[in-house]
C-alpha cells in the first residue's frame, strides 16, 4: 500500500516540479557557467529545494493554525496560484531569466523554480491524501530526478530539441492546470 501511495503522490509533485519545463531556463541561466561551477549550482538548487520543501511540510501546519487557516482555505487559494502559473507558462513562450552569481542554484533556481508555490500547495494538500511519508519520498526523489534531468542538460536538450522541451513544458502546465481545478473544486467542497 504505501509503494502505491507514493507512486500517487510522485505524479502531481512530478508535474509541479517540471523539471523538463525548466530545463531551458537552468541552460540559459548555466550556458556561460564552466562545468565545475555547474555541479555546484545543481547541488545548490536541490539542497535549496529539499531543505524549503520538507520545511514547509512540517512547519506549513502549524503556521495555518497560527493563522487561523484552514487547509480548505488553502486548497483554494494554492488552486487559484497554480492555475495563474499554469496559464502564465501555456501563454508566455519566453521563460527566459539572466540571474549571474553565487547564489544562482538557490535562488532562482532552488526556488522559486524547483520548489515554489505548485510543490508546496501540492505538497500539503496530497498528505492527507498519500501520507507524510510517500509525500516526503516523492518530494525528495522529484527534486532529485530535477538534479539529474539539470545535470544531463545539453543530452536532453539534444534529444527533445528546443522545441520538443517547449511542447512538453506546455503539456506539464496543462496538467498543473487540471490539479489546480480539482484543488479548488475539492477546497469549496471542504470549506463547505
Amino acid at each position: 500500500m504505501e509503494l502505491k501511495n507514493i507512486l500517487l503522490a510522485f505524479i502531481p509533485i512530478f508535474v509541479a516540479v517540471d523539471a523538463i519545463g525548466v530545463l531551458p531556463i537552468f541552460i540559459s541561466l548555466t550556458e556561460e557557467v564552466e562545468k565545475q561551477q555547474r555541479i555546484k549550482v545543481i547541488a545548490q538548487s536541490m539542497l535549496t529545494a529539499v531543505c524549503l520543501a520538507v520545511g514547509f511540510i512540517f512547519l506549513g501546519k502549524g503556521v495555518f493554525r497560527a493563522l487561523g487557516i484552514s487547509m480548505g482555505d488553502f486548497m483554494v487559494a494554492g488552486g487559484a496560484i497554480l492555475f495563474c502559473i499554469a496559464i502564465t507558462d501555456i501563454v508566455n513562450p519566453l521563460k527566459r531569466r539572466r540571474i549571474p552569481g553565487q547564489e544562482l542554484g538557490a535562488v532562482p533556481l532552488g526556488t522559486p523554480l524547483i520548489v515554489g508555490p505548485a510543490v508546496l500547495t501540492t505538497s500539503m494538500v496530497i498528505i492527507p491524501q498519500y501520507g507524510l511519508v510517500a509525500t516526503l519520498i516523492s518530494v525528495v526523489v522529484n527534486i532529485s530526478l530535477a538534479g539529474i534531468i539539470f545535470s544531463g542538460a545539453s543530452a536532453v536538450m539534444r534529444v527533445l530539441g528546443e522545441a520538443g522541451t517547449k511542447a512538453l513544458s506546455k503539456i506539464m502546465s496543462l496538467l498543473l492546470a487540471a490539479i489546480a481545478i480539482m484543488l479548488i473544486r475539492k477546497g469549496i467542497a471542504e470549506l463547505f
